[in-house]
């Protein structure tokens, strides 16, 4: 008697065990199919944006081929995506691109077009509210909060490699190196301190790059890190002695050379 209430008891357990896994296998499958149609419907509204415009100057120019740049990410991640994350970043590459779009044509004076969702970090990252330049490892890079002959470079504000990176146009990518590799270079910290250090809404920029430098001290001791020395600009792990610029970066991240995933 007891055996047979034992073994019914086991049989219902199966039951539900089996019931509750079929109705989670359901639910993710339900939640790609319905993350992979969002990130389809953004891809797709990019893509015509795309074909309708033609930059009238440098920078309008420039930010219609990062829109193309991010339109061919996007339609990469859909076709490789497997889970509703994957799913996720295609959805987000497509509205980077989308923000590229309300760039070039406010340049071009167009309507921006409805307000996009914010990406991922973009209201904590900020963005530039005054012109500064710095120089870092030599070379001068120029931030604004609008376009220039010297600022063609747009980006639309979020989280690059761990980091908050301000909306605004730059002289030149100079965050492309992470965003192509996920790491930062080892004396990055110099340039969002000074390039955004004490401006009114990208001070997250600069607090976030200290707290970095400080953790990396900490645990390096102040001993070489990667194989070289520390503020010379490699990028960890040590990438054969080569600067912060130094190299194309896999065929350029905005020279229409497409982004390697």
């Amino acid at each position: 008697m007891l055996f047979a209430i034992l073994l019914g008891f086991i049989i219902a357990l199966i039951v539900v065990l089996l019931r509750s896994n079929s109705a989670s296998t359901e639910l993710s499958a339900t939640d790609f199919s319905d993350a992979i149609a969002e990130a389809r419907h953004w891809n797709e509204r990019l893509g015509s944006q795309i074909l309708t415009l033609s930059g009238t100057d440098k920078a309008s120019t420039q930010a219609l081929a990062d829109a193309s740049e991010r339109h061919t990410a996007s339609s990469a991640q859909i076709q490789s995506a497997q889970t509703p994350r994957q799913a996720a970043l295609a959805r987000e590459a497509a509205l980077e691109g989308l923000y590229y779009i309300q760039a070039a044509r406010e340049i071009m004076e167009l309507p921006a077009g409805p307000a996009l969702p914010l990406l991922e970090g973009q209201q904590k990252a900020g963005r530039v509210t005054e012109e500064r330049t710095i120089t870092f490892e030599g070379q001068a890079i120029t931030a604004s909060p609008r376009p220039t002959h010297r600022t063609p470079n747009y980006y639309p504000g979020g989280v690059v490699a761990g980091r908050p990176v301000p909306a605004g146009w730059y002289s030149t990518a100079w965050w492309a190196g992470a965003l192509h590799t996920g790491m930062w270079a080892v004396g990055s910290a110099v340039l969002f301190s000074s390039m955004f250090g004490g401006m009114a809404g990208a001070d997250a920029a600069a607090d976030a790059a200290a707290d970095a430098a400080a953790d990396a001290a900490a645990y390096d001791g102040g001993h070489d890190i990667g194989g070289d020395t520390v503020g010379n600009g490699d990028i960890l792990p040590d990438d054969g002695g080569g600067g912060f610029f130094d190299g194309d970066m896999g065929g350029g991240f905005f020279d229409g050379g497409g982004f390697d995933f």
